[in-house]
């Protein structure tokens, strides 16, 4: 599923990500907990505002952004 994502652009663009938009709710990075990089991705596992877990990633060729997984928090 694309997103529309907010990004920290540092000494390169989009370095890494402090928001993003699935669907109408946009939610903060709170905490980057991991990432690695794929041959055309940079993929990002993160902790948002709504305590759950999402992976994403950049495709750097297309220059668009995926949400890949999404796992809530355990109760």
């Amino acid at each position: 599923m694309r997103i529309k994502v907010k990004t920290y652009s540092g000494y390169k663009a989009e370095e890494r990500p402090i928001s993003f938009t699935i669907g109408e709710k946009e939610l903060r990075v709170e905490e980057l907990l991991d990432r690695w990089y794929g041959e055309d991705y940079e993929y990002f596992k993160l902790r948002a505002n709504d305590k759950c877990i999402y992976i994403i990633r950049y495709n750097r060729n297309e220059d668009f952004w995926e949400l890949v997984l999404m796992e809530s928090e355990k109760v």
